[in-house]
């Protein structure tokens, strides 16, 4: 199997702890993907027969903590190091299931933006069946102006083509009606901005209701609607899944269909479970950095780390910069005045 990238590894972070994490690293590494993972050697048991490298360190960030203050004043700290791994030319990306904020914090300040990005933007996929939906921002810009939201929209755009594999990805602005006028200031200003912009296939407004319709490929929002949104999407997701089961084991006949329906059942299961889509990932940064699930099972952390591979691989950061680079999107290009004058 030839070699794949190197993925620098946060080792601690993970709720459902060293184990969990260590055989997340053996599936993926089983791939031919490199691994660095930084933590406590003895409590994750990887020995290096596996193919895993584990660069011992003692000290992390907790959720409980600044993460900016954390980030500037614990440079030993796991995540720092494993960001620093990337910086430095020894690994391609980084994969935290740690604290987000620490995670979005050292990436930003240890990989920098991409020329032309005022702010970079947390990306995941919904867990949608049948559907490939990339939502962004959720959660790493809780206000935004208008040109941060059209630099969402092109940042989505270009790694919905490039790591999942959409052609020409449509994207939508969430708002509370589909009438460009609709919504704040700043999101009736980023659809005039994108209706006359060129490089992206925007479809205007798109409600709530449409998340999980596939009404458009890409959807952009602020990172405090964004994550709202998302939790709600999951937590629905689970709650129906609940429902289904507790409805299968209501009554024996109501049992039977459940036997009949499990395989089905099963995979739709799958397919609404956060570890599918092995995390998100914070676009319009120099190098990959992805934030997996604090939750993650063995495959969702596998996940997280084939995710930043297949970035690595497909020259991910390096194509969003040539579509913002070719839009003008980085440059400022499309804003309107009065944008324009904020951003001044």
């Amino acid at each position: 199997m030839a070699p794949g990238p190197t993925v620098a590894l946060d080792g601690f972070g993970a709720e459902l702890g060293f184990d969990v994490l260590a055989e997340g690293a053996r599936l993926a590494a089983a791939e031919g993907i490199g691994l660095r993972v930084f933590g406590p050697p003895k409590e994750l048991g990887l020995d290096g027969t596996d193919g895993i490298e584990v660069v011992p360190t003692e000290e992390r960030i907790g959720n409980e903590e600044d993460p900016v203050a954390a980030v500037r004043t614990k440079k030993g700290a796991s995540v720092v190091r494993a960001v620093a791994d990337v910086a430095e030319g020894r690994a391609d990306a980084v994969v935290s299931p740690g604290s987000t904020g620490a995670t979005m914090a050292a990436a930003t300040f240890g990989l920098r933006r991409l020329k032309g990005v005022q702010r970079p933007a947390l990306a995941v996929q919904l867990p949608v069946p049948g559907q490939r939906v990339l939502f962004l921002d959720v959660g790493a810009n809780v206000e935004v102006r208008a040109q941060h939201l059209v630099q969402f929209a092109y940042l989505g755009a270009a790694f919905s083509e490039a790591v999942l594999g959409v052609e020409r990805p449509r994207v939508g602005l969430l708002s509370v009606g589909e009438e460009s006028g609709k919504g704040r200031p700043e999101v009736a200003e980023a659809n005039a901005i994108l209706s006359r912009g060129e490089g992206v296939d925007f479809v205007g407004n798109v409600e709530g209701r449409d998340l999980p319709g596939g009404t458009a490929d890409v959807v952009v929002t602020d990172g405090f609607t964004g994550n709202v949104s998302l939790k709600l999407m999951e937590g629905t997701a689970k709650a129906v899944a609940g429902a289904i089961g507790e409805a299968a084991r209501s009554n024996p006949l109501s049992a039977l269909g459940g036997l009949l329906m499990r395989p089905a059942l099963g995979g739709l299961r799958r397919e609404l479970a956060p570890d599918t889509t092995g995390g998100a990932i914070l676009l319009g940064l120099r190098g990959v950095a992805v934030v997996g699930h604090g939750s993650s099972g063995a495959e969702g952390i596998a996940n997280a780390v084939r995710l930043a591979a297949r970035c690595v691989e497909v020259d991910a950061v390096g194509r969003t910069a040539a579509l913002l680079r070719d839009s003008g999107a980085g440059r400022g290009e499309l804003e309107s005045g009065r944008a324009a004058r904020d951003d001044a």
